[in-house]
């Protein structure tokens, strides 16, 4: 196995000279730390964890809250928590995931026990109960969501009231008067999910701008809830020829759906969803889309969180940030102009 003193010998420095390197405490020339960062490379050399955490008080652990719930899209959840642990090892952090289901009792845990620096916490709630305890602790820690009160803590999360207008402005740029947005199982919406309440609100208020009728409608994502949810919404305003998806999981089976009811897209109706361009490019035909980067929000995350355990560590204040990542349209096939009135 290989030590501290192996490196120093390897690079001609002492073992104190690696450890200023390695732990950035000192200032050390560039030549040396390159010298001394060789070492490491060639040596094969990693600190040993518990050493580390004891010396410097820290764990080099970032903790992830992860949602496990059957009403999220469980594949973005994944590409977000990669994204997360690939940034966090770039500054030699390693991930350690809790589960949603914890609540406040698992940020309470977290923090007790020392087991993580700071707290990456998703799936955020507009009032979430996880975040009094977060600012009672003093832990450092990043939303991937932006709640109704940001004090005292770092956000970052896709601007979802963007993404709502631009769906009602892209449709209502082609004509459409009549718009249903398709959005989750009501579930998500009792609980206040951020992504989702704001997401509804950018589209209701673009499309009311625009002077475009619209409806919501809830949908858990099964070919039976979908049916009944475009069969609901064609009852109540049968000349809707545009769609908002805001649920992964109802984007087959409307699509099916409008199929089977002799209706065509995009000549009879549009289609826009609110999905990663790796799904949108599945459907035939390919889904116009409004997308955001997971591994971007997986890095600022890491970035914000990172920031504020450095001002901690010099003894400074953190700063609270929030960021909000632009959406992209992408038009594919999905979205045309408005029918003509028979």
């Amino acid at each position: 196995m290989v030590t501290i003193a192996d490196v120093a010998r390897h690079a001609g420095v002492s073992s104190s000279t690696v450890s200023y390197v390695l732990s950035g405490k000192r200032a050390i020339s560039e030549e040396t730390r390159n010298r001394v960062r060789n070492a490491v490379q060639q040596l094969g050399y990693h600190p040993h964890a518990g050493a580390r955490a004891l010396a410097a008080r820290r764990s080099h652990i970032i903790a992830l809250m992860v949602p496990l719930r059957t009403d999220v899209y469980v594949p973005v959840m994944m590409e977000i928590a990669i994204a997360v642990t690939v940034a966090a090892r770039q500054h030699g952090y390693d991930v350690l995931l809790i589960t949603n289901d914890e609540g406040p009792d698992g940020v309470r845990r977290i923090g007790a026990s020392g087991l993580a620096d700071g707290v990456i916490v998703m799936d955020v709630e507009m009032d979430d109960e996880r975040i009094p305890v977060l600012r009672a602790q003093g832990t450092q820690a990043t939303l991937m969501g932006l709640p109704a009160d940001t004090r005292g803590l770092s956000c970052v999360d896709h601007d979802f009231v963007a993404a709502g207008a631009q769906c009602a402005d892209h449709l209502a740029d082609l004509g459409h008067r009549e718009i249903a947005f398709i959005g989750y199982g009501s579930g998500v919406y009792h609980r206040h999910a951020a992504y989702a309440e704001r997401t509804l609100a950018g589209f209701r208020d673009r499309a009311e701008q625009r002077g475009v009728r619209f409806l919501h409608r809830s949908c858990e994502g099964t070919y039976e809830s979908t049916a009944g949810t475009l069969a609901r919404i064609l009852a109540d305003r049968p000349a809707t020829t545009g769609f908002v998806v805001q649920n992964e999981g109802a984007i087959g089976p409307l699509l099916t759906l409008l199929r089977t009811s002799g209706r065509t897209v995009p000549e009879d109706a549009s289609v826009i969803a609110l999905c990663q361009d790796q799904l949108a490019e599945q459907f035939a035909p390919r889904l116009t889309a409004v997308t955001g980067s997971a591994q971007e929000l997986g890095r600022v995350a890491v970035e914000q969180v990172m920031r504020r355990l450095s001002a901690v560590n010099d003894g400074g204040r953190p700063v609270d940030d929030m960021v909000l990542l632009t959406p992209t349209l992408t038009v594919r096939e999905s979205t045309g102009p408005a029918p003509r009135p028979a």
